[in-house]
């Protein structure tokens, strides 16, 4: 017998499949079964060129990057140290000497 995930919602241990869904008879909540799969894998950021990037990396920028709202740029070679991976619409908040506090994608630097 499969082991089935608890309820996202009520947290209730006793779903069921029904087809393609899984269900809740606690709460009447319905999700499908993908998607429970994919909450469980752990996302892996990588920089430009393949490589694993982990918090705490030291990484360069491949790229003159432009920040919004900043009359400066960051050029190309420049180090982050200590990066913090976050999962948001950029993967990398890091202090920049010069700059502060920034958030970078992680197709912008390669870690060193």
């Amino acid at each position: 017998m499969s082991t089935l995930p608890p309820c996202p919602q009520c947290h209730s241990e006793f779903t069921y499949e029904d087809g393609a869904q899984l269900v809740c008879p606690e709460c009447a909540h319905e999700w499908s079964a993908s998607a429970a799969d994919a909450a469980d894998a752990v996302r892996v950021y990588r920089d430009a060129s393949g490589n694993v990037l982990q918090d705490g990396d030291t990484v360069t920028v491949i790229k003159d990057l432009k920040p919004k709202g900043s009359g400066g740029v960051i050029k190309q070679g420049t180090k982050v140290k200590n990066i913090r991976l976050v999962d948001s619409d950029h993967d990398i908040d890091c202090k920049i000497d010069g700059f502060g506090a920034m958030s970078l994608k992680s197709e912008f630097v390669r870690k060193v």
